[in-house]
């Protein structure tokens, strides 16, 4: 795509980013630890009189030195301006500390990446996710999810959601417009997409499929909102090849689900799905293809979210480019009949059926 065709910087430019590369996981903690001690909101609610180095220490309580560091940092960084020895707040520190992206993004790295992505190259010339076993030795992280520690699990839902719940509203209209009333919803996670179908329409009903473990979550969370006549559930290991999906649905729906498996996967995926569904069913598939972005920072960050599939979630999948994805769907038999971009902030709806030439 137009934005990664040319190399447009200068000698000195590139020199610079460089730096910056060699220093990311520098920049990344102070910006945090910027952030997480009160530093950063401490000098923005000084206002435009900013703060000294000595009041910085007394509205956060730390020591000379750790205060003194991290603003040096900060200043190279461009959180923070320095003038007759106050220090003001950037564009970019107003981002870090209020930015809801931003949050859910450093949170997630910080928490679910940050010790895992020490073990990138091993993963790469494995095949597996080498870093996940700094949180437990399971195959994937997905039979592991229910049993992370919380603060992992709360900023790991975090990220996912962040991404669907702006997507989700958009899309449920062109999801339910053919008449579609019994929909079967593989990765149904906690269950978000079934509530929502529930609400948008009395007439449908939803079954959730996926690992035990997280149905579990799911199923607690239909209970509680008194929803168990809407929606039921159907456990399965995807990864299985042997495992038959249930039949009789209008449509197989899947959010945010086949970028955590391989293109092989992928394809056997679709083709279970193939043989549940009759002429007239519909595959939707919604996903964040990093080719089909209408910013270069939406694409950037789709493309280093690839990194934590390889190094902690499964080893061979990723945020996909949109020809490698349609090519499994059309290998597993499948028409698109209708593509959707620019879904909430970074998705597109695939509408598949069966092909006529298979």
């Amino acid at each position: 795509m137009e934005f990664f065709s040319k190399d447009t910087q200068s000698a000195f430019d590139a020199k610079d980013q460089a730096q910056w590369i060699a220093f990311g996981p520098v920049v990344f903690q102070v910006a945090k630890t910027m952030r997480d001690t009160g530093i950063l909101t401490a000098i923005e609610e000084s206002g435009q009189q900013g703060l000294s180095l000595e009041a910085i220490m007394e509205a956060t309580g730390l020591s000379r030195y750790g205060v003194r560091v991290l603003l040096e940092s900060g200043l190279g960084i461009g959180l923070v301006t320095l003038n007759e020895n106050r220090y003001h707040i950037t564009k970019t520190g107003v981002f870090i500390l209020h930015d809801h992206l931003t949050k859910v993004n450093m949170d997630f790295v910080q928490d679910v990446c940050y010790h895992g992505l020490y073990d990138l190259e091993a993963s790469i010339r494995q095949g597996k996710p080498e870093g996940l076993k700094v949180f437990g030795n399971w195959p994937t992280i997905y039979e592991g999810l229910s049993q992370l520690p919380a603060q992992v699990q709360k900023s790991w839902f975090a990220f996912d959601h962040f991404f669907s719940d702006t997507a989700f509203p958009a899309v449920i209209k062109h999801v339910y417009k053919n008449g579609i009333k019994n929909i079967l919803d593989i990765g149904g996670n906690t269950g978000k997409w079934a509530t929502l179908s529930t609400k948008y329409d009395p007439d449908i009903h939803v079954t959730i499929m996926d690992l035990p473990g997280q149905l579990n979550v799911a199923k607690n969370r239909i209970k509680e909102l008194g929803l168990q006549e809407r929606v039921s559930f159907h456990p399965v290991n995807i990864l299985d090849d042997s495992q038959a999906f249930p039949k009789g649905f209008d449509a197989i729906w899947m959010s945010q689900f086949l970028d955590c498996f391989s293109e092989e996967e992928i394809v056997s995926i679709l083709k279970r799905c193939y043989d549940a569904i009759d002429e007239n069913g519909y595959v939707l598939i919604l996903e964040a293809f990093w080719d089909i972005q209408r910013f270069k920072t939406a694409a950037f960050c789709l493309q280093q979210t690839s990194i934590y599939f390889t190094a902690l979630a499964n080893g061979n999948s990723q945020m996909y480019h949109s020809q490698v994805f349609i090519d499994c769907v059309k290998a597993a038999g499948f028409d698109i009949v209708e593509q959707v971009n620019n879904i909430g902030l970074s998705h597109t709806l695939l509408k598949c059926k069966k092909s006529s030439h298979p």
